[in-house]
């Protein structure tokens, strides 16, 4: 193959249409956009705009409460704490903490704080710092030796969002 012989298959390019260019060229006067009103008018109807009819969003009732100051929690596993560990990524003799996790690659950033979920199984004695944990990963972490600390939320988390 020679870069002179490269081609694009055929059919694949198309040629622009000229619209406005005369009655001759079949996209003249209307150019394409049939007779008068709104659906002629360069940008159409506005989205949601149901032509005067209550819109769908307005008929649907509201739902639920979306709270103005949620923090944001990392939700974290006992089974990717343990791939961490088996990994040699975290550290079991130091405690386990929102940053040691970002270190480790478990989570991303450290949001508002940890949540502990009981997801996976344990093996090794650990001692966390989370600012929650479910009753059964708090069963699960003691069951194998270690701890839970419950921080609670930093008001600068609560603050940012």
């Amino acid at each position: 193959m020679k870069l002179n012989e490269i081609a694009d298959n055929p059919g694949s390019r198309h040629a622009r249409k000229r619209v406005g260019r005369g009655i001759g060229s079949g996209l003249g006067k209307t150019a394409g956009r049939g007779g008068k009103g709104q659906t002629a008018r360069k940008g159409g109807a506005k989205a949601g705009f149901e032509g005067g009819q209550m819109p769908i969003y307005r008929r649907l009732p509201k739902r639920g409460f979306n709270k103005p100051n949620a923090v944001d929690y990392n939700e974290v596993n006992l089974g990717l704490v343990q791939a961490a560990i088996d990994a040699k990524r975290l550290d079991a003799s130091a405690p386990v903490t929102a940053a040691a996790l970002v270190a480790a690659g478990v989570i991303k950033a450290p949001l508002g704080g940890v949540r502990l979920l009981g997801k996976g199984e344990l093996k090794t004695k650990l001692a966390f710092e989370v600012y929650h944990a479910t009753a059964g990963a708090v069963a699960a972490v003691e069951k194998a030796g270690g701890s839970v600390k419950q921080l609670k939320p930093a008001p600068a988390a609560q603050d940012a969002k």
